[in-house]
């Protein structure tokens, strides 16, 4: 293919494309935000080893640690519809990619959370602040420092695994490239396309974390 009909090529399949890529940063950003809620109530859970739930806390770590994303999107896709349980595409592809992210986020919060000194809550609870009340503003805001980079990497990641539910016929941004593919026959360049869009969004987020990193350094400095 010369360079002339690849350039033909690129710009009718990249409208279709950024479209899709569009879904991939919602599928992302929406998932981190539930799994981060997810993540923060099964580790604190597991910290405040309450009888009964935290047992179910680290069985549900383990399980969405132990199996694949895919397998996990079938089964809430396909598997769940035979009990009388329908999810959209869209509310699959986000459940299980929450789910699941959320299962990792638990222990990057939990070892945050660990690796503040535990002489800060000593300190907070002896300022007549409630366990919980040192948790949200002593704890948390130092823990949240610690785990920056652990959760931007998660956010990355997921951007990467919101291609896997194309399986599931969400038209994120595999999916429009596999549509473009099937009516071109160009599968080289337009996957080529797809990965830089990828990197150029995943890059775009290891840029906004650097930012973080040094805003919240500096003023921990302080």
């Amino acid at each position: 293919m010369d360079l002339t009909a690849l350039t033909g090529l690129l710009q009718d399949a990249l409208p279709l494309m950024l479209k899709g890529a569009l879904w991939t940063l919602l599928l992302a950003v929406c998932s981190v935000f539930f799994g981060a809620v997810i993540g923060t109530l099964v580790a604190i859970v597991r910290l405040a080893r309450v009888p009964g739930l935290a047992q179910l806390a680290a069985l549900y770590v383990s399980c969405m640690r132990g199996t694949p994303l895919l397998v996990q999107l079938f089964v809430i896709y396909f598997g769940l519809p035979s009990i009388g349980i329908q999810f959209d595409p869209i509310t699959a592809g986000i459940l299980g990619l929450s789910l699941n992210v959320g299962a990792y986020l638990s222990e990057t919060i939990r070892g945050a959370i660990n690796g503040v000194p535990h002489g800060q809550t000593n300190a907070a609870l002896s300022l007549g602040l409630t366990r919980a009340q040192a948790l949200c503003y002593v704890v948390g805001p130092q823990a949240l420092r610690l785990a920056v980079p652990s959760l931007s990497n998660s956010l990355i990641s997921l951007i990467k695994d919101t291609s896997l539910v194309s399986v599931i016929a969400v038209g994120e941004l595999m999916l429009a490239t596999k549509e473009v593919i099937a009516t071109t026959f160009q599968p080289f360049p337009l996957y080529l396309a797809a990965a830089a869009i990828y990197w150029a969004m995943s890059a775009s987020f290891e840029v906004l974390q650097k930012k973080l990193e040094t805003r919240l350094n500096r003023s921990h400095a302080r």
